[in-house]
């Protein structure tokens, strides 16, 4: 089964969305709606249908924040310390969440894609 399609999947299912509002692009909270009790079922979800442990923080970005601070406190790079952090997110990805900060959460679905498929080994 295609890593996507499973999430997009799991997510209709969790959210009671359309499928057609599902796209890698789709922030999970901003456009859909997610709360804390929506990531428990979808993590549950996801270990159910591709059999890989989950960790939250990791794959929610929820150390993201704290991640940042230590980055500053350290005089580091933060996007580096965010790879050492979030291995499954790419450069250009990690650039773009560095860039949307302000705008609220910044879980895409790609994220959860990008995890997964790191998580099945078949991701970088």
């Amino acid at each position: 089964m295609d890593v996507f399609q499973g999430i997009r999947e799991s997510l209709t299912e969790i959210l009671d969305v359309d499928t057609e509002e599902i796209t890698p692009e789709t922030y999970l909270m901003r456009d859909l709606g997610a709360e804390s009790i929506d990531q428990l079922e979808l993590s549950v979800a996801l270990n159910a249908r591709f059999g890989i442990e989950i960790n939250d923080d990791q794959l929610f970005l929820r150390t993201l924040r704290a991640c940042l601070n230590e980055a500053a406190e350290h005089r580091g790079d933060a996007a580096v310390h965010l790879g050492e952090r979030f291995p499954f997110l790419g450069r250009d990805r990690i650039g773009e969440v560095l860039a949307t900060l302000d705008g609220g959460p910044v879980l895409k679905v790609k994220d959860l894609v990008a995890y997964t498929s790191w998580r099945l080994g078949t991701g970088r």
